[in-house]
């Protein structure tokens, strides 16, 4: 399953490192979680272990963001995360820096 939604911080304060990579793994994780269902969706659970079933198809999507989410844990996501966090940097970093020629 994928982690817990994590808060924006309050409008003007700063994010820590770790909130924000936090964030980019949990989008990075819900990304690749949509990707991988169609490939789980085709798949025949009538001859699964569990024996397939709607109950079975009910829980498939858990399955599937929890693939997801370690995936990107283990660093073996689709490469979001660290695009994001550089991105989620530039701009932190430039709303704290003062701009000196404004009218």
């Amino acid at each position: 399953m994928i982690d817990s939604l994590i808060p924006l911080p309050p409008r003007g304060g700063a994010a820590t490192p770790e909130r924000m990579r936090q964030a980019a793994q949990g989008f990075e994780a819900q990304v690749l979680s949509q990707l991988l269902q169609p490939a789980f969706a085709g798949l025949d659970s009538s001859r699964s272990a569990f024996g397939g079933g709607s109950a079975e198809a009910q829980w498939r999507p858990m399955l599937v963001d929890a693939f997801a989410a370690a995936a990107v844990r283990a660093g073996g996501g689709i490469g979001l995360t660290q695009m994001l966090l550089r991105e989620m940097e530039r701009r932190q970093n430039a709303t704290q820096t003062p701009q000196e020629n404004r009218p």
